[in-house]
């Protein structure tokens, strides 16, 4: 049966156990839903059914919906979305809209797909397999690059151990943890395989180590902010010309002294979480408008961001854009971004570039958690297992 609705009147019952397929809007919507519609979807909102959204929630904007009008937008349980999602259903603060979404594939034409130029794009198996190269016969240590992480202060010192593993178990020939004294028979005992760096401090970073060992350097877990540590931190970014990934209490230091950013080398890497990245950037009101500085503070100071989330977001000094597709609630656990710190350094110091490095590391990171998750649930997740399952994702993308 049809019913037409030509007045708020004569909205229909709904009932709790009802089914609701929302089509009203699709995605050539361009101002916010008002009138009877607006009545109509806040109607199907309150209902307390189950909404299935087929290409958009119906009052949804594809990209930017600053201007939108919140109360009138469909809060879909589950959306349908056709060969490609839109851009606003990578963003949190839209969550509540899509609910869980799925592309179909609807077959348009592949080559006229790959011929269509876009900024923006998602990651996949297929990607990172293409980066990851496969390992010689006749290589060693010294083929796999070293890798430094300047980590760790007195009662952080599990952020660096952390970090250290990870680098380890993500290929890098060698890894030497640069510590303050009071880390030393921690990370020893708790990283057999890694070489340490004693910096003079008892207690924190202060003392920038030799470089030129180095093929790769990381610097911020568990790092602490201490006027030392800040100090030696300018003093990296000083001397240091290649590219340096800087995470945690390192972007921290680095959003309290914002006339250092000129300093950053080209096409360092930094992995800000929202809060972390709002203090580098300064607050924003929405998901969209954190996105936006992204990109510009990417192409203003030629650095790679990744803005860690349910789909981390990452931008280049030259404009792209990467959605990661993997991952999942269960790594939101403390230690989670330390893991992917000490992954990205791995990765820069076996010869990846700073870009696949940060591409491969992130995807590679979500897989882990999702192989964790399968035997561990997501709320028992904790750091260290993404660690544990580095190995079967690396073998879950090279098996794809």
């Amino acid at each position: 049966m049809v019913t037409i609705i030509e007045e708020t009147s004569g909205l229909p019952e709904i009932s709790r156990e009802d089914i609701i397929i929302d089509g009203i809007f699709g995605s050539g919507l361009s101002r916010p839903v008002e009138g009877i519609a607006a009545k109509m979807i806040q109607h199907i909102n309150n209902s307390g059914a189950k909404i299935v959204s087929i290409d958009i929630p119906s009052g949804l904007y594809g990209e930017d919906n600053r201007s939108n009008i919140t109360g009138n937008i469909i809060k879909a349980d589950l959306t349908f979305t056709f060969q490609f999602p839109f851009l606003s259903f990578f963003f949190a603060d839209n969550g509540q809209y899509t609910g869980k979404w799925e592309v179909l594939d609807i077959g348009l034409h592949r080559e006229a797909i790959i011929n269509t130029e876009s900024p923006y794009f998602c990651l996949d198996a297929e990607e990172i397999r293409k980066i990851l190269k496969p390992r010689k016969k006749f290589s060693h240590k010294g083929t796999y690059g070293h890798a430094l992480l300047i980590a760790g202060s007195y009662g952080m010192m599990g952020a660096a151990v952390l970090s250290v593993k990870s680098c380890l178990r993500g290929g890098a020939g060698l890894v030497t943890a640069h510590i303050p004294k009071c880390g030393y028979g921690i990370v020893q005992t708790a990283a057999p395989e890694a070489l340490i760096s004693i910096d003079e401090s008892d207690l924190s970073f202060s003392v920038v180590p030799d470089l030129s060992r180095y093929t790769a350097t990381g610097a911020g877990p568990g790092l602490g902010c201490s006027p030392a540590a800040a100090k030696a931190m300018k003093y990296l970014l000083e001397k240091n010309k290649k590219p340096v990934v800087i995470d945690a209490d390192g972007l921290t230091i680095l959003s309290g002294n914002q006339e250092w950013y000129g300093l950053l080398p080209e096409e360092s890497i930094l992995t800000p979480h929202p809060g972390e990245f709002d203090r580098l950037a300064g607050s924003s009101g929405s998901m969209y408008e954190r996105y936006l500085k992204q990109l510009a503070l990417s192409k203003k100071h030629k650095v790679i961001i990744a803005l860690k989330g349910a789909h981390t977001i990452i931008t280049s000094p030259g404009g792209k854009v990467w959605f990661n597709t993997t991952g999942n609630p269960g790594m939101a656990t403390g230690g989670s971004g330390d893991v992917l710190t000490g992954l990205i350094v791995s990765l820069l110091a076996q010869g990846y570039s700073p870009l696949e490095s940060t591409i491969a590391g992130v995807y590679l990171h979500g897989i882990a958690g999702d192989l964790a998750k399968k035997d561990k649930g997501e709320e028992s997740l904790i750091a260290s297992d993404l660690i544990e399952y580095t190995g079967k994702a690396f073998l879950a993308v090279n098996n794809s």
